[in-house]
């Protein structure tokens, strides 16, 4: 359960939640919905919450102005599908259907159709996005396992805010969505980490080289994603 509560010297609710497992306070902030959320153990009360983010507020004023400014999904706005710009375009005609159409105009402009109202074409944008990441992240996840002769279990698509892939230690493996607006090397690289983690369920050197083995660009791309990384998570957040 979870409550709102204002803060001096914030401009924007903080929401508060007990959890049991905590063992202190802790602060996040998600860079998709911009919202600021403190966890705290079991025993602690508002009051502690209210002092804890007091504290904080200079922290909490810092990494908001580092998350990039939103781009929701509407009429006009812009995102990039596999490392390439472009732009949305709601037809607000029902009669194509909720779809979407990617469409390469003259001198190499890109758009995306999106079917229906503009209601409804938000979600059907990021549901399309969602399917595309995942025929994307399937295939990849085919080609490393059968290069490795390893077996995934389960593949999972989601909007983490904290990682980009994982692997879990039955086999399952679950990825970002997001990955499928940054250039394909990087999708690439991080299936790679994934499915190495089949084999080595660590970070240790044999990890490592492994990845380097089946994954040449590796390191650029763990380089974008520390300087680009963030800016993926503004794609179809709100202002």
């Amino acid at each position: 359960m979870s409550k709102r509560i204002k803060v001096q010297g914030l401009q924007r609710w903080v929401e508060v939640r007990h959890h049991s497992k905590a063992q202190r306070l802790t602060l996040r902030i998600n860079p998709t919905q911009r919202i600021v959320t403190v966890t705290m153990p079991m025993g602690c009360d508002h009051e502690q919450a209210v002092k804890f983010l007091s504290n904080h507020v200079d922290w909490i004023r810092d990494r908001l102005t580092k998350i990039p400014t939103a781009v929701p999904f509407v009429n006009g706005s812009t995102l990039n599908l596999r490392g390439e710009h472009h732009s949305i375009v709601f037809t607000n005609s029902k009669a194509e259907g909720p779809k979407v159409v990617a469409q390469v105009l003259n001198r190499g402009a890109r758009e995306l159709h999106v079917g229906n109202d503009a209601v409804s074409a938000p979600n059907i944008l990021r549901t399309w996005l969602i399917s595309q990441a995942r025929q994307d992240l399937t295939d990849r996840v085919e080609f490393y396992t059968l290069s490795l002769g390893l077996n995934a279990n389960k593949i999972s698509v989601r909007d983490p805010t904290s990682r980009w892939g994982s692997c879990s230690c039955n086999g399952n493996l679950s990825f970002s969505w997001r990955l499928v607006m940054a250039p394909p090397q990087i999708l690439d690289y991080v299936v790679a980490h994934e499915v190495a983690h089949l084999a080595e369920m660590n970070h240790g050197p044999r990890f490592w080289n492994l990845v380097s083995k089946i994954c040449p660009h590796m390191d650029r791309a763990k380089h974008w994603l520390q300087v680009h990384g963030i800016d993926l998570h503004r794609y179809g957040a709100e202002n």
